[in-house]
């Protein structure tokens, strides 16, 4: 009799009937009744008071029953803390057990069983069996290490088990390094910045020596670890690649994959031009194509991959379209994968093939099927040039059938031909209008109404054929009402009325409709038409009908820098959801991202790009700063007069670093004063979006409270989502830093915008910049790391207790030489001393003292800089008079012999 009889009691008072049979003295009874119980558990039944009872069955030698206390024990222990305690005992003395299978159960028991206050108790237990005489039982204590480190991490660390694991990676028996490697790898997945797997030539040649002789599963988690070491030259690529390379006839699809995961990687450091890259390929088709002879839902995973594979070295499959031709019994999953591939890898060489395939495909019953066929054609067209008339020959042949959705559908990828081909197979367009009243789905009406409004110049009855969709326009999708007002306005433009007065009434009759309309975009773009229209029709032809961009070749490809790292992820779900990791697995942001080596004669050193050095961002930055005479001239358009008097200044020098060396001067003239006060008020775009892969990134600086800012907002315009921001300075002048790190800690959505306020500080190191108030920013995220810099506006930089003392501005003022002197002159300035000297203390410039000298207001200033630089100024105001004259000393001794005293001014704005 099997088992089953445990399932199929239904007796009142069994918990205490068990109770009495697991204190039978007869071991028979005491299994029988531990199986029972285990049946209760495993239907739902709550048998956790009978905790004691099945603890004390532990004691036994029979491996079976402690099999089954095991599970109980992994079941309730948790529920049960101050009771599961109670078998810390017998675990202890388990791994002492001669029977390697019993010390192994243990190990394996204690790892399972989640229990804080039980862990403590297993840390020498489990020590001894990580260095136990049996492969067996060493292996499983790796695994236990993994576990225990998700429950208590730092005691793991501070018992030395990681020290202990990687020791395990020398082990003799290829199934210990399996496990060894899985554990580490486990555990470096939590603890992305730790370097646990201590990858070197010397273990990658013990792992590529395991890699022969463990199990199937044992060589997945190796290879895995071997796709994360990066070769420090070719030849170690190469010898690698040709150890892994019999991994790749395995009968394991797993197997498989992961192998060509680090075949794909390390051909990125052969050259193309070697004989053995080109060899490379050729082996690594042969088992893709293996794949797709399993069951449908491997060959789904497979394809999967092939699809990520073919877009990044589509050569290697490009001998293997046949492959992927479309059988009757497949599945629609699997045909549309294999539809998609065929896409990719069409080529002049094999296209009469590809679409004798389509046109087939166009055929078949399975209506969504249909459209993806219809709509490969059209790629096709548009990928190679050269088929294109064979294409569009084809699609006729389609709308010859008359099939409604086959029809819609080629009229569709019709329209996205003549937009690549523009002029060349307009002769078409009779046979389309005559299926214009079929059309019922908006996108092929959107469609149809495109290529008439096109084309309006060449169509007899265009306006009759638009006038049909304007009797229903109020029904159409928002898609379609659209497409058909500017449709109008290019038939207007091409076949323009021969009055005025007709303009008139055409434009507002046709246009007019839009006006009306709920959808602010359609109302809109009525609006602004009718007003070109009525204005200005030449100006409106040059936007309307204006030259437009041809449509790329594949709209459809990933993104580079995403599926390099899903390269990485081969075998994964990752390649199959074509999501990085931490898109769909909840909680991993802090995940390191993976990405491929540096081209052949680049060998990536492992740095964060990020952390590189200040080198990288310098040239890319400078180009981003624009010249002050085209910002002062362009934008402000102020009347700046040049210095009085320019004397030669002598050079300065402040502790280790010289800002000011070149005098005034190199710092910033007054004029620059003004502009970056503007900078201050107005968020600039820092990154456009065109730069930086979709991230944009506008902002400005501010100082509140004592404390400065950079307020930024990152806007995402790619189709991906963004995670994993952070943020570094370069060398500045002001040893600007972050105070904290970027706080961006949601994932940023497509069209989604998010504010952020960066708190700085001035306590980093210190590099003299060119202008002094450039600052060179670098942000990384999921995608890659972009610099960008900007000009902090120096007023940012004015610190609260910057009002001198009047003795000590006295004292000071009056050492200075006449000659050393400096005056501008600030022009249209249309306020009084009074305002002046209010506005300039908002941003901590501070009056000192104010006096009237033959008429005019003489205000004495004083500021200071977060560095500790005092500036003084002396203002001169003339009531009724525009123009200012600021006189500022270039070069003196401070009150303070630690401090160099310099004079700037901030201009009222």
């Amino acid at each position: 009799m099997t088992d089953s009889k445990y399932f199929t009691t239904n007796k009142k008072g069994e918990i205490f009937e068990l109770k009495a049979e697991l204190n039978n003295e007869k071991k028979e009874k005491r299994k029988e009744a531990v199986k029972k119980v285990i049946a209760a558990m495993t239907v739902g039944k709550d048998v956790s008071s009978l905790f004691p009872d099945v603890v004390n069955c532990m004691q036994t030698d029979n491996l079976e029953l402690k099999k089954l206390v095991y599970l109980y024990l992994m079941n309730y222990a948790k529920s049960q803390p101050d009771m599961a305690i109670m078998a810390v005992n017998s675990f202890v003395k388990d791994c002492e057990d001669p029977n390697p299978l019993i010390r192994a159960l243990a190990v394996r028991t204690m790892g399972c069983i989640r229990v804080d206050k039980i862990t403590e108790y297993l840390c020498e237990p489990l020590r001894k069996c990580l260095k136990d005489e049996d492969p067996y039982v060493r292996k499983t204590a790796a695994v236990c290490v993994a576990k225990l480190h998700d429950i208590n991490a730092q005691m793991v660390e501070d018992q030395g088990f990681l020290d202990s694991l990687r020791d395990l990676i020398a082990d003799s028996n290829p199934m210990v390094v399996a496990n060894a490697v899985a554990a580490l790898s486990e555990i470096s997945e939590s603890h992305p910045n730790s370097n646990l797997l201590d990858l070197n030539p010397q273990n990658i040649n013990k792992l590529l020596t395991a890699l022969n002789e463990c199990t199937e599963w044992g060589q997945i988690f190796i290879l895995d670890c071997l796709s994360n070491y990066n070769p420090k030259d070719e030849r170690e690529a190469q010898s690698i690649c040709e150890r892994v390379t019999p991994r790749l006839s395995h009968a394991n699809s797993a197997v498989v994959l992961s192998a060509v995961k680090v075949l794909m990687k390390f051909l990125e450091l052969l050259p193309k031009e070697s004989d053995y890259y080109n060899t490379l390929l050729k082996k690594l088709s042969p088992p893709l194509v293996t794949l797709l002879s399993g069951e449908p839902e491997v060959q789904y995973v497979a394809l999967r991959n092939i699809n990520l594979i073919v877009q990044k070295r589509p050569e290697i499959l490009k001998q293997e379209i046949k492959v992927f031709f479309v059988k009757y019994n497949d599945p629609i999953y699997v045909k549309l994968e294999k539809l998609d591939i065929m896409i990719r890898l069409a080529s002049q060489a094999n296209i009469a093939q590809v679409l004798a395939e389509l046109k087939e495909y166009a055929t078949e019953v399975d209506v969504d099927f249909v459209r993806k066929a219809v709509r490969a054609i059209g790629r096709c067209a548009i990928k190679v040039e050269q088929s294109a008339e064979r294409c569009v020959s084809t699609l006729l042949d389609l709308i010859q059938t008359k099939v409604n959705y086959v029809v819609q559908e080629a009229i569709v990828v019709i329209r996205d031909i003549f937009r690549k081909y523009p002029n060349k197979y307009e002769s078409i367009i009779a046979t389309l209008c005559e299926n214009l009243d079929s059309l019922d789905e908006p996108d092929a009406r959107a469609a149809m109404i495109w290529i008439v409004g096109e084309y309006a110049e060449r169509i007899d009855n265009a306006d009759e054929l638009l006038e049909s969709f304007l009797e229903g326009f109020h029904d159409e999708s928002t898609q379609v009402q659209l497409t058909l007002l500017t449709a109008i306005v290019k038939l207007f433009l091409k076949k323009p009325s021969e009055t005025q007065e007709e303009t008139h009434t055409y434009t507002h009759t046709n246009i007019s409709p839009s006006f009306d309309s709920d959808n602010p975009d359609l109302r809109d773009r009525g609006y602004i038409y009718w007003r070109l229209l009525s204005t200005d029709p030449v100006t409106a032809k040059e936007v309307v009908l204006s030259e437009k961009p041809l449509i790329s070749e594949e709209t459809d490809l990933i993104e580079p820098t995403l599926l390099d790292e899903l390269i990485c992820h081969i075998g994964s779900l990752a390649s199959v959801y074509h999501k990085p990791p931490n898109a769909f697995v909840e909680g991993s942001h802090g995940i390191h991202r993976k990405h491929l080596p540096i081209q052949h004669g680049s060998i990536d050193t492992g740095e964060s790009p990020v952390s590189a050095g200040p080198a990288a961002p310098i040239e890319q930055a400078q180009s981003v700063i624009p010249s002050q005479g085209d910002l002062l001239g362009d934008l402000l358009n102020l009347d700046l007069g040049p210095p009085v008097n320019v004397p030669q200044q002598s050079s300065m020098q402040m502790g280790a670093v010289d800002l000011l060396g070149g005098g005034l001067d190199s710092l910033v003239t007054v004029c620059m004063f003004i502009f970056l006060y503007l900078l201050s008020l107005f968020p600039q775009i820092w990154l456009p979006a065109v730069k930086a892969k979709g991230l944009e990134i506008s902002g400005t600086f501010s100082r509140r409270q004592g404390q400065m800012y950079m307020d930024m907002t990152f806007t995402n315009k790619a189709l991906q989502h963004m995670t994993d921001f952070a943020i570094q300075f370069n060398k500045n002048s002001f040893g600007v830093i972050p105070t904290t790190p970027l706080p961006i800690h949601t994932p940023l959505m497509p069209s989604q915008s998010i504010e952020v306020s960066l708190p700085l500080n001035t306590i980093g190191p210190v590099m003299k910049m060119d202008p002094l108030n450039n600052l060179q920013v670098a942000v990384k995220n999921n995608i890659d790391v972009f610099y960008f810099s900007g000009l902090i506006p120096l007023n940012i930089f004015f610190v609260e207790d910057g009002k001198m003392e009047r003795q000590v501005f006295l004292a000071t003022w009056k050492d200075i030489p006449n000659e050393n002197e400096l005056q501008y002159q600030i022009k249209e300035c249309h306020l009084n001393a009074d305002t002046v000297s209010g506005k300039l203390q908002n941003d901590n410039i501070y009056t000192i003292a104010k006096r009237n000298v033959e008429g005019q207001d003489m205000l004495y200033q004083s500021l200071k800089l977060t560095n500790g630089i005092w500036i003084l100024a002396e203002l001169r105001i003339q009531p009724g008079n525009p123009n200012y004259t600021v006189k500022h000393p270039p070069n003196l001794n401070s009150p303070n012999s630690e401090l160099r005293s310099h004079l700037l001014f901030l201009s009222e704005v």
